[in-house]
Formats: C-alpha cells, structure tokens, sequence
C-alpha cells in the first residue's frame, strides 16, 4: 500500500471503526483476499487495509503504534433462536518469547506494551455462508477493569512462574483465569527453546480466553449484567482460588444437615441439591455457579465430589457425551477432550461420607473442602492423548459391537484403559443411541476420569 493513513487519536480510530458497524466484510475487501486461493484472506487484514488504509504487517509494537493501540477483529457465533452471543474463538494477543519476557515485569511485558488498549471489532460468524457476507457488528475501545486486570496480572505471573521454574513445556491454557498462554503455531508442533530448561516447549501466544470473551460481548453487545462472587476490591488483592478457600473455611467439616440448617436452606432431592446448596452457602442464590461473571469468564465449572470413607468416590467422573464424527474427523488439538481439558477449570466440591452405606443407609456427608483443578499438561498429552488416540483408531477401523446375555458389548477403552480417563455408556436407556460413522448405532457414550484419579486429585484435603 503506498499511502498509510496516519490516525492522531483513539477517538478518530473508533470514529472510523464505528462506520463499519452494520457493513459486509467484503465492502472492504480493496485487495480482493477473499477470491485470492493463495491468500483466503483473514478478515483482520481485510479491515486493516480496507477500512483504516494501512498496510499488513506484523508488527513488534501495538498496529497504531502512536496511539499505543491494538486492533483485533474477531467473530461471534448466535445461538439457534438469535436471543444471545458467545465467542468463536480466544482473542490471540502476542507471541511469548520464552528466552525474553520472564526478565520484565508485567509494566514493562511485551503484553502490556503491545495490547494495553485494543481496539475490537466484532463480526457476526454465520455457518455456511462466505465470510465476504459477515456483517460487523460493534467496535470498541478494550480497557480492562480494574478487577479483571488484576486477574490477568495474576495470570501473567503464573505463565512467569513456569518459564522461571523450567516448566514452559508443562505450560496449559487452563493453568489460568483470563489469560491464557495457547498454542501458537502449525498443529502446535512449533517447538521453542526455554532459558531454564533444555526441553523444547511448544510456541504458544498470549491470548484471552473465548469464554472472557463471551462474557466481554455480551456485556457490550446485550448489556448483560452478571452476578459476582467477588467484589472488584478483593480480586485486586486475592486470587480467585485464594477467595474461594475463605469463603468456604467457615463451613469446612459441617455435614450437610449442618450446613442446610445454617442458611434455611428450602429441602429438595433432586440432583442439582449441591449446586443450589453451594450457591446459597457464597452468597448468590438462585445463581448456578458456573454462570457468574468470575467462572464465566475463566470457564470454571463446578462439579460436586462424594468420597467414600475410604477416600474414594463410588462413581467415576463423567463429562460430555461423546460426538463420534467430531471424534473421527477433527485433529487432536481440535478435539472434544483436548478441548475440554486443556481450557477448562473445575471446582470440585469435595464431601466425605465417615460410614459405608451398609452400615447407615441414612448416612450423611460433611464438607471435606474444595479444591480448584486443572488437568496437568503431562497428563493432557500422554494419558488424555492415548484415550483420544485409541478411540480415533478404533472409530477407523469400526467399532465392534458383540451382543451378550447382559446387553451389547463394545472394544471403546474402558475403566482399566490408563488409570485416568475411560469411555463408558451414559443414556437414558439402552434404546438411547446415537450412530457412529460407519453407520451402525451405539448406546449414548461419554468420557469420563477414573473414579482413583479423582480420589489422587483431592487426596490431602
């Protein structure tokens, strides 16, 4: 491009951003990307050079670098009936040069002086139509909160931490809150050299969690209010995990009678009894936990634990049900359980029981504590992988289904796979199936974790 437009404030920027709002993607396609098959075109380039007239370049500093502002345009999904948004994907900020950003502080980290203020453009993704039709929706000017920038903060120094301890290999996007360190580069197999450490870390980039997004767009685009947990105040001192621990001290080792009786807690069986009961218990009746804006934004989500007297839960751990196409068909840094794992905290609630069932079938569980988890990185890519692996494998090849006496058998990985994670059947009934890809139907599966892994997980509490 021979002439770059030079913008003299934030304010002529958004001016110009903002009158886009409500125009096609392709209305600013000057250099045809969109027809080109050797450049598609990403739809950030298209806006660069069509709406603000700049060149594309990858630039070191902040892309109006007098203005110390970022531009980042990014998609957001609608829901079937068009009442609500959530984000297609992170926000990719910065690449991280391990060898580099562990001798600054967060004011002087390439995060900070690239994406202090950013400029986001939001266009409406539509399945199954060309991204020329996109329309865009809203333009505004990024500053974080005060109390979701001390999160980041706490995040940037956890990243920090590992790369000082040696441990950039064993960096994972579910390591923290808001911000993320994902991976960055060709099926994330770009390697990259750490300073205190001889193992080769794969190349990851700063970036905001699409479920902080989500939560981001919303707020712009609806005016959703969310409830908090937490005051701003108490997250500009205390991590999330920290506040978490106090908020449930007061109640640790009271059975669930105790803890009922202590907020006049309405008596009901069903199974979502724990939720509301934990809900009530922070404060934020009549609010699911994972819905308020601290566990929306770093997608936290709440699972409840009920160990035996021996330490172990009768049950294993289930998840989502298993969508086999996906399976089959996607790589493994885009599948179901990579996905899971890899961008997802939980908080588990963890209760015990002090006596087998056999001997009080009335027996009562008391709050042992709670503990705020996510799968190590090792695990992901070895146990987790092989789980993936084995059933895309399987899916291949075709699920062998064998009819017994006790019902229809398959060779899907079971509970004695790897000691962590297994599949099994979870459906209505046995007539609740689904079809696989090669065509023949199976009863309703999903992944679940060993009932002994989750036990090591709270083991100590």
């Amino acid at each position: 491009m021979e002439f770059e437009r030079h913008y003299n404030s934030i304010e002529e920027v958004l001016e110009v951003a903002k009158s886009a709002e409500g125009k096609l993607v392709k209305e600013f396609d000057v250099n045809n990307r969109l027809e080109s098959k050797k450049n598609k075109g990403g739809i950030g380039q298209i806006i660069e050079e069509g709406l603000f007239q700049r060149a594309v370049n990858s630039r070191a500093e902040a892309d109006f670098a007098n203005l110390d502002l970022e531009l980042k345009v990014t998609g957001l999904k609608s829901n079937a009936k068009q009442t609500s948004f959530s984000a297609k994907e992170r926000l990719v900020l910065n690449i991280i040069d391990y060898m580099e950003e562990y001798k600054h502080i967060f004011e002087e980290s390439s995060l900070w002086h690239k994406n202090k203020n950013i400029l986001i453009m939001f266009y409406q993704w539509i399945d199954e139509i060309s991204k020329g039709d996109f329309p865009i929706l809203k333009s505004v000017i990024h500053q974080f909160t005060d109390a979701d920038l001390a999160v980041v903060k706490q995040d940037w120094q956890i990243i920090i931490d590992k790369i000082k301890a040696g441990k950039a290999h064993e960096i994972s996007e579910s390591d923290t809150m808001y911000l993320a360190a994902c991976t960055k580069g060709a099926n994330a197999k770009s390697m990259r050299q750490q300073p205190f450490s001889d193992i080769p870390a794969k190349q990851r980039a700063y970036s905001l969690k699409s479920s902080y997004m989500t939560a981001y767009a919303r707020r712009i685009l609806m005016d959703e209010d969310v409830i908090s947990v937490f005051k701003p105040e108490e997250l500009q001192s205390k991590s999330v995990e920290a506040l978490l621990q106090e908020r449930f001290a007061p109640y640790i080792g009271r059975t669930i009678y105790e803890l009922k009786k202590h907020i006049n807690f309405a008596e009901n069986k069903n199974k979502a009894m724990y939720a509301s009961l934990i809900s009530d218990l922070l404060g934020i009746k009549g609010t699911n936990l994972d819905d308020t804006e601290e566990f929306a934004k770093a997608n936290i989500k709440f699972k409840t634990i009920r160990l035996e007297p021996n330490g172990v839960p009768r049950e294993h751990m289930s998840f989502e049900q298993i969508d086999f196409d996906r399976w089959l068909d996607a790589s493994w840094e885009e599948s179901q359980v990579y996905e899971t794992f890899e961008n997802t905290k939980f908080l588990f609630v963890v209760f015990q029981f002090t006596e087998a069932e056999r001997e009080n079938p009335n027996r009562v569980p008391y709050l042992k504590g709670i503990k705020l988890w996510n799968m190590p990185e090792q695990v992901i890519e070895t146990e987790l992988k092989d789980l993936w692996k084995t059933v895309h494998d399987i899916l291949e090849a075709g699920v062998e289904l064998t009819q017994t006496p006790r019902g229809v058998k398959n060779n899907l990985p079971g509970s004695k796979f790897n000691g962590v994670c297994h599949i099994r059947p979870k459906a209505a009934n046995a007539a609740d199936k689904v079809q696989l890809p090669d065509g023949q139907m199976i009863t309703k599966q999903t992944y679940w974790l060993n009932r002994e892994y989750i036990a090591e997980i709270v083991r100590g509490l």
